[in-house]
């Protein structure tokens, strides 16, 4: 592993963990409370650039790796090989490797599914968790294609699962417009109409984001360039299997302390009765333990709204980090 000396640096090392090589980014002292930074869905570690710095500056050790299938880590070719258990043990063996025995965890999107389901399957190695985007739901009575079958096959999960599909439509464009198409969304439903592929509907904004530089959007692309888009669909291919894996857990309640943060104008909190979820009482329920924190912005919020996602998480680690 590689070692500097200054905190405020960000370094870059490899781990061999769970038959897979992770690329880590670190950032703040190696003494410090370890947070670990889970991604989402189509990002890197490189989201998490904001939260690292101010972490690191509070004394925290900012730990972002590349999740399986994406950027400099190890991208398996069977999509077996991405339900989530492999991703939580590839999390818990992270922590194994740096001989961590209790973590903080903050995830977004599908890296929010792994850090809640980190906290699900070991709750003796996850001191709190910090979910951005996409919030706790229990177990389905039924696989989560037929629970999406009602929106057609436009809806862009359904049009994930066929292998190569969703490969072929996004080879139409250049990998940088097709993250910006992703990155502008802020449509109701993410679904195209009847015969349309979802990223020939999805609309890339004509001016630069006001929350990425080009530059850094460039960082992206050169990124998905080498190591494509099949490995972070694979996580989509793997949720009806990941039903049938999660049986034992039916039921099962979120006990570790929780915040979660979402964007009032988030396509996610909009749909699929998220937020009638949220404010009923019905996540409350299955995350006892729960802080809920709903800020200006759309689903990004963790580069959108950099500053104000910094300051609910630090209030949220701070707090607990005195106990």
């Amino acid at each position: 592993m590689e070692s500097i000396d200054a905190a405020s640096e960000v370094r870059h090392w490899t781990a061999e963990v769970n038959g897979v090589s992770l690329h880590v980014a670190e950032q703040g002292a190696a003494a410090g409370p370890a947070v670990l930074l889970l991604h989402g869905f189509p990002e890197l570690w490189l989201s998490w650039r904001h939260q690292m710095a101010a972490l690191a500056a509070r004394g925290f050790r900012a730990l972002a790796p590349d999740l399986r299938g994406y950027g400099d880590s190890s991208a398996p070719a069977d999509p077996a090989a991405y339900t989530i258990l492999h991703v939580v043990g590839d999390a818990v063996a992270l922590l194994d490797h740096l001989s961590v025995p209790k973590v903080f965890v903050v995830g977004h999107d599908v890296g929010a599914q792994v850090a809640w389901h980190l906290s699900l399957l070991r709750p003796d190695r996850v001191r709190a968790v910090v979910a951005l985007g996409v919030p706790y739901f229990p177990r389905a009575p039924s696989p989560a294609t037929e629970l999406f079958a009602a929106y057609g096959d436009g809806f862009y999960i359904t049009q994930f699962q066929e292998p190569g599909r969703a490969e072929k439509a996004f080879a139409r464009y250049d990998v940088a417009t097709v993250l910006k198409k992703f990155y502008s969304l802020e449509l109701d439903l993410l679904a195209a109409p009847p015969g349309v592929e979802v990223i020939d509907f999805f609309e890339a904004s004509p001016s630069p984001l006001p929350w990425m530089t080009d530059e850094e959007l460039g960082q992206y692309a050169d990124k998905f360039r080498k190591s494509g888009f099949t490995g972070p669909l694979n996580y989509y291919r793997m949720l009806d299997t990941n039903w049938h894996l999660t049986a034992p857990w039916h039921g099962a309640r979120i006990t570790v302390p929780a915040k979660f943060i979402a964007g009032e104008k988030d396509t996610g909190v909009e749909s699929f009765g998220t937020k009638r979820y949220i404010e009923s009482g019905g996540f409350k329920a299955n995350v006892p333990d729960l802080e809920v924190a709903i800020i200006e912005g759309h689903h990004y919020l963790q580069q959108e709204q950099a500053e104000k996602v910094n300051t609910e998480i630090l209030s949220f680690l701070d707090r607990l980090s005195e106990n």
